[in-house]
């Protein structure tokens, strides 16, 4: 079994199966704001998440629990789109020698014009229960390497009052370092409890 599977399946639902899973995971972080947590999973490894979240999603279902997915590339496209910009273009770009100038662009568009937690909040459960809801945040690897989802996570902070958990494509680096698609360098302030 990989380390990631086991680590949803053994430490992160039965968390997330509690009335107050908000709680604990704001417990396991050590900050009583941050109801969230991280799984970390090899980027390569990308379609069997998905498959094993859709697993959890019933299994969690099952236990009276509604989760909602918010899919990050579905937000970026939506935050560009709306600048008139495509994202087949930007990764046209990426490609050639225009590099830094995508990067700048797409993290303008969802710094400023589209905030990329504005965007997150808006698709969060309007009535929102701790006790009931979960959300997974998904497909975060798209925004690399044009957007940290740290930020994305200290924006969110104080806003989110529902079990939410980032599923990170990259590696752990230290008790607390995360390299973004196990290629950025590592980030080393994340402050959501990181499933291990």
């Amino acid at each position: 079994m990989n380390p990631w599977r086991d680590d949803l399946r053994t430490k992160l639902e039965p968390i997330l199966r509690e009335r107050d899973a908000a709680r604990q995971l704001c417990v396991k972080s050590g900050y009583h704001d941050l109801p969230y947590g991280i799984l970390v999973y090899p980027p390569e490894q990308e379609f069997a998440l998905r498959r094993e979240l859709t697993l959890l999603r019933t299994r969690l279902h099952q236990a009276g629990k509604h989760v909602t997915t918010i899919s990050l590339a579905e937000c970026m496209t939506t935050a560009l789109a709306a600048e008139g910009l495509d994202a087949a273009e930007l990764a046209e770009a990426e490609r050639g020698s225009s590099l830094p100038l995508a990067i700048e662009t797409v993290f303008a568009v969802l710094s400023s014009y589209w905030p990329l937690d504005e965007l997150v909040a808006e698709r969060l459960p309007p009535d929102a229960d701790p006790e009931r809801d979960v959300v997974f945040l998904v497909r975060a690897g798209a925004l690399y390497p044009l957007y940290r989802t740290y930020a994305l996570l200290e924006q969110l902070k104080g806003r989110v009052s529902v079990p939410t958990v980032l599923m990170y494509p990259g590696d752990r680096r230290g008790p607390k370092g995360l390299s973004f698609m196990g290629v950025a360098a590592p980030e080393h302030n994340y402050r959501p409890w990181i499933v291990e």
